[in-house]
């Protein structure tokens, strides 16, 4: 071999070395949520990664509990379980931290190839303070509770204690680091949630003596430029909204150190959840649309989301609990948390069936995650013990194909239909193809189709190609056709193939054709895809 020979091949060699390394690099990133064009993707290996998420009762986080969670997200087609983290349990004496939990959770998750989202329940959960150790719950001097106007404590810490904020914030931390030990190039924990529906149950804000100071004084400059207002007083600037506003400030600067301390060591996605407001009536004990009594004040409710975005950089998502299920309150959420600063994440919603077709709504909006909460069998459960079966219907026909969902999402070509009573067929435009969705069965030739009974009809396409997609849906007919013509009229099926995803590849399993096209693709309740090919004449 001669010396230009060796010196190619030595060439070759390192580029080869360098590649690999770049890949084994590539693969060991953590987890990562993207944007592009206003759409975005939680990055898992790489690849947009669609969580199937269920998130387990409050006290199920505990390794006595576990087999049953494991095995009620299997009957879930989850591939990711939402389970909390209680601050009492990691560090019952300060600064010694107990890992049991934890280590147990990994664990088993990587045994049943599940994913985890991690929610720590520190400072705040639900608007209190119940899950903060016993030495900070006995030590009112050093770790002060909001005070009510009236002089009254509550069982809420003020997130004006500095000293409250370093004890939280020492605690996350550990547990990053204890994360990034066990799971640092593992990827079996996606994101980690900074408290639970954070704010005060009880005041709308802190009104002790430090607070009251505070609140006379004037207001940041930060919190001035976020808003975009001119200079002077709490009440001065904010008026009738300033306490909130108040509580807003202090509470989303608490929440972000805590955050950007915890990231600094183990650089992995942060959220919060938000026990959003709800409209009058929506809800009968939730009627009053009032911070710290219809929800916790300080929290990231769809009118204070813009400050929350602002003041709280650290936080990579902010997601809505919905247990409301109201057409125009459901659309008005996913709409609000939708944003290009902002990827939709539903960490909580209701699980009986009427919540279901929320899932269609939410892909339609490019959801990233989705976790319907109380999955498990505790043997008490909140929610009773009524019978559901939309959502593990929605994630089995989902689940081997998330993967490449969650591309097509990213890349914007994602559309849904969902049933409302009222409307037994709706239209999806994909511009020069438009798609016809209509609910309920029997559909006679003539006739309006009848929908159903509670209107939980819904259908799901993805253009693949210009004449090419995949569609899917319940108890709906879809069926194509060009804009301004009708089915049929210079066009037709050239193909439809059922079929599944197999390791990212399509396998066909059959053709439809006669009477399974002829009025369109009918989808019942089986989990069926199909993949379909258009032509025009």
């Amino acid at each position: 071999m001669n010396e230009m020979t060796r010196k190619r091949w030595g060439c070759i060699a390192a580029a080869l070395v360098s590649a690999s390394l770049a890949l084994g690099a590539q693969a060991a990133d953590a987890p990562k949520i993207v944007e592009k064009n206003g759409r975005h993707a939680l990055i898992v290996d790489g690849k947009p990664f669609l969580m199937l998420g269920g998130q387990i009762h409050n006290s199920s986080a505990w390794p006595v509990e576990l087999a049953q969670v494991w095995e009620s997200a299997a009957a879930l087609h989850a591939n990711t379980i939402e389970a909390p983290i209680y601050w009492e349990q990691f560090e019952p004496q300060p600064g010694r931290f107990d890992t049991t939990n934890i280590d147990a959770l990994v664990k088993g998750a990587r045994a049943h190839n599940l994913r985890l989202v991690l929610l720590w329940f520190g400072t705040w959960k639900n608007g209190n303070m119940h899950y903060v150790p016993s030495w900070v719950k006995t030590d009112t001097k050093r770790f002060p509770r909001t005070v009510r106007p009236d002089g009254e404590p509550i069982d809420v810490l003020s997130p004006i204690g500095r000293a409250t904020l370093a004890a939280d914030k020492s605690a996350f931390v550990a547990l990053m680091s204890h994360l990034k030990k066990i799971d640092g190039d593992q990827h079996t924990v996606l994101m980690v949630q900074v408290e639970n529906e954070a704010g005060n149950i009880g005041s709308i804000r802190d009104n002790s003596a430090e607070a009251d100071a505070l609140f006379a004084g004037p207001v940041p400059a930060d919190l001035l430029a976020a808003s975009h207002k001119s200079a002077g007083t709490w009440k001065e600037v904010f008026g009738g909204a300033a306490d909130e506003t108040f509580q807003v400030y202090h509470q989303a600067k608490y929440i972000n150190e805590i955050a950007a301390a915890g990231k600094a060591v183990f650089g992995i996605p942060c959220s919060i959840n938000v026990w959003v407001a709800y409209p009058p009536a929506a809800l009968a004990q939730r009627q009053l649309d009032q911070p710290g009594i219809g929800y916790p004040s300080g929290g990231a409710v769809q009118k204070m989301l813009g400050l929350w975005k602002a003041l709280a950089p650290s936080i990579d998502v902010i997601g809505p609990d919905i247990y409301g299920d109201g057409r125009t309150f459901v659309d008005s959420l996913l709409q609000t948390y939708a944003r290009a600063d902002n990827a939709l994440m539903i960490p909580e919603i209701g699980r009986s069936d009427n919540f279901s077709k929320v899932f269609y709504k939410a892909l339609g909006h490019g959801a990233i995650g989705f976790a319907p909460f109380g999955i498990d069998r505790t043997g008490w459960n909140i929610l009773g013990d009524e019978k559901w079966t939309g959502h593990p219907r929605n994630f089995q026909l989902f689940a081997p194909m998330s993967r490449e969902i969650a591309q097509l999402e990213f890349d914007g070509k994602v559309k849904t239909a969902v049933e409302e009573v009222g409307e037994p067929s709706q239209e999806i435009d994909f511009g020069e193809w438009q798609a016809t969705v209509a609910y309920g069965f029997p559909q006679r030739d003539g006739e309006t189709p009848p929908g159903t009974k509670d209107a939980h009809g819904a259908a799901f396409v993805a253009q693949l190609g210009p004449d090419e997609f995949l569609v899917t849906g319940l108890d709906a007919s879809v069926i194509f056709h060009l804009k301004d013509k009708k089915p049929w009229m210079r066009s037709q099926f050239l193909t439809v193939e059922q079929g599944t995803f197999e390791k990212g590849v399509w396998k066909p399993l059959r053709l439809w054709n006669g009477d399974e096209t002829d009025r369109g693709l009918s989808f019942h309740q089986e989990p069926e895809v199909v993949r379909v090919k258009m032509q025009k004449f």
